[in-house]
């Protein structure tokens, strides 16, 4: 999951335009974001990233092994889609399909459930005591500000995830990770704390994605229901949600798949680099613009459904819970 501008975390908290920057502003406007914080929306994004990540783990491992795919010998070589899960499935089976599902379950729930949980946070804290709607540039920089929240909870867990997914061997024994915290106590012990936060500030970058994802899937929504003469936050149908979120999300994948690359390159633990710069001109050098998509198409087959099964669930567990709050 799933489930990314660049906001650094320190500017993460929305301000009032028009308040002094002093220690009692501060806490007010805590308090104030706080008093529009609900766990319904951090249930509802937690259960959404879990039941789609759980459906299409084996793209998303397919998806990883191609964007790292940078010619080094150890690495197995696959013609397409179908030739890589062929080959995993022969290898290890299904257990080998879902290498690395543990951090992607934990990863995709929280990430899912954290960003869903920030982002209606900061977007009715921004909303409050206004009669207009919230602009498309604003729905952006709350998607973004909750995005970088959002990743500097979840970054070592999609370091593990990665480094799971990496194993290419078929025997146990010579695998270095035997599981998820294995990994992470692994991962802390030899490389430290930026070993849990290689990817990082690659992965900032992406919060631009969320943000343009959730700006375009906001907009859509309330043009929709414009259209239908609705308000703008009226419950759609599951296809309607379903349109919303496969439109949304193949903009957002189209415009900065590239930092995925280059983050899961970072992450990778067959190949060192110095920094994402290192990672950016070396990738141009030996494999030119192409590099960069390594792995675009089966991330939009995975991501696409993937982001429609947990809008889905998420507007419908939110709406029933928030129902039921009410």
């Amino acid at each position: 999951m799933s489930p990314a501008s660049s906001q650094a975390s320190a500017s993460a908290l929305p301000v009032a335009p028009d308040a002094p920057s002093t220690p009692l502003s501060w806490t007010a406007s805590l308090r104030r974001l706080f008093g529009h914080v609900k766990y319904e929306n951090l249930v509802a994004g937690l259960s959404g990233g879990v039941v789609s990540t759980l459906v299409l783990h084996p793209l998303d491992l397919v998806k990883i092994r191609f964007a790292v795919s940078d010619g080094l010998e150890l690495r197995p070589k696959y013609t397409g889609i179908y030739h890589c899960m062929k080959s995993v499935w022969q290898l290890e089976g299904i257990r080998g399909l879902y290498q690395g599902v543990t951090p992607n379950i934990w990863g995709a729930g929280a990430s899912w459930g954290l960003y869903f949980f920030f982002y209606n946070a900061i977007k009715a804290y921004n909303q409050e005591g206004r009669q207009s709607e919230l602009r498309a540039t604003e729905h952006l920089v709350s998607a973004a500000q909750a995005g970088a929240l959002t990743l500097c909870i979840t970054n070592p867990i999609w370091v593990t995830k990665t480094r799971l997914v990496l194993q290419y061997s078929a025997d146990p024994s010579k695998k270095q990770y035997r599981g998820m915290l294995d990994a992470l106590v692994k991962i802390y012990r030899y490389e430290g704390i930026p070993g849990l936060y290689r990817g990082f500030v690659p992965g900032l970058f992406g919060t631009s994605h969320g943000a343009l994802q959730f700006m375009a899937y906001e907009e859509l929504k309330r043009d929709y229901n414009k259209y239908r003469k609705k308000s703008s936050d009226a419950q759609l149908n599951p296809l309607e949600y379903i349109a919303m979120a496969a439109l949304s999300k193949i903009f957002a994948v189209a415009t900065t798949y590239p930092y995925q690359v280059v983050r899961a390159r970072l992450q990778d633990q067959h190949n060192k680099y110095s920094g994402a710069v290192d990672v950016i001109r070396r990738t141009w050098r030996n494999e030119g613009a192409v590099g960069f998509y390594k792995g675009m198409v089966p991330n939009l087959i995975r991501v696409t459904p993937a982001c429609c099964i947990t809008f889905v669930v998420y507007e419908n567990v939110s709406h029933f819970l928030l129902g039921r709050h009410k």
